[in-house]
């Protein structure tokens, strides 16, 4: 396989094609680096060496009416996870204080639930407003379920930029993990953040028990949909779910989705999101030569690595963070 040529043509315009992407996807471990090499020459193209440091605040637990199979906040879930209603305004702003000191360029705010009703839109546009008025070069980003196109609109002009709604999966698999609603809905969810001027941040999950197709699925999906963020996240199986116990990952597989999701996706940020700890654990900082964002401080109901830590990995593995304030 030519990954210089594959380079070359990613860098001018060209779609990775289906065959080459799943070589790449099953790509011998042992050639691993030779992947992730050529997958960085794409990176640095649009993103150099700077990784965007983002923290998430999980603003609604454990009360989501979904059946999602990987969830712990789910209606089917018996996970040991905090149960609460949705933050005050002021604890919201406080969240993005603290995301702030903690090095983040973006705030992402999470709510379990189906979809917002009109209080939920009113409150959450009250803590857009009062932290854009504060922090007003902090990237805002709303993770609030199905959505609308007036929905979208009214949270953009509070102040939001993104809004974050995942395909998880491939339209093929998606019955599979979840049945109280339809690939399709996220599909549209995303359309309508796109129409309402909003940046869309998608994307999935891995080592569900999906096959490679599914992957590769996903990440053709993510092109054509033209998604401005892709977070990829890699099953933490969480006791209490239908995956509590599915363990298909590899750090080999990680690293090598990720090189696939970068190389369709040459000019959207792709972020390595839940999972990376401990899918990856000594490997994450190769993770960089695909990804150009990641979390910090944990996840919705899982913990993760803290600022300080993060910024150690970004150092060691020859990367610089990128400023709060470009």
């Amino acid at each position: 396989m030519d990954l210089d040529r594959i380079v070359e043509d990613v860098i001018a315009g060209k779609e990775l094609g289906r065959e080459a992407a799943r070589a790449l996807l099953n790509y011998p471990d042992e050639r691993l680096s030779e992947l992730l090499n050529a997958t960085l020459r794409v990176r640095e193209r649009n993103f150099q060496r700077r990784v965007k440091i983002c923290m998430l605040n999980n603003a609604q637990s454990g009360i989501c009416p979904e059946d999602c199979a990987y969830c712990s906040q789910s209606k089917i879930s018996r996970a040991d996870i905090p149960v609460y209603k949705l933050k005050s305004v002021s604890a919201l702003v406080e969240g993005a204080e603290v995301a702030v000191s903690n090095g983040a360029r973006r705030y992402c705010v999470v709510c379990s639930m189906r979809g917002p009703n009109e209080a939920t839109m009113e409150h959450l546009g009250e803590a857009c407003e009062r932290i854009r008025e504060r922090f007003p070069a902090l990237e805002i980003c709303l993770s609030l379920g199905l959505m609308n196109e007036a929905q979208a609109r009214t949270l953009k002009e509070a102040g939001a930029g993104w809004i974050n709604h995942n395909l998880n999966t491939s339209r093929r698999f998606y019955p599979k993990i979840c049945s109280t609603h339809t690939y399709e809905d996220r599909v549209q969810t995303v359309q309508s953040v796109r129409k309402a001027g909003l940046s869309t941040c998608c994307g999935g999950i891995l080592g569900m028990g999906e096959e490679d197709d599914d992957v590769l699925d996903l990440a053709y999906a993510t092109r054509r949909l033209q998604v401005d963020s892709v977070p990829i996240n890699f099953l933490h199986p969480i006791g209490g779910t239908p995956l509590g116990n599915m363990r298909a990952l590899s750090p080999q597989k990680c690293l090598k989705a990720a090189c696939v999701f970068r190389l369709l996706n040459p000019t959207a940020e792709i972020r390595a999101a839940g999972g990376r700890e401990l899918n990856l654990g000594p490997c994450q900082g190769e993770l960089f030569n695909a990804v150009n964002s990641i979390f910090v401080n944990g996840y919705l109901t899982t913990p993760g690595l803290g600022y300080e830590q993060t910024l150690t990995l970004i150092e060691r593995a020859g990367f610089e963070p990128e400023p709060q304030n470009p």
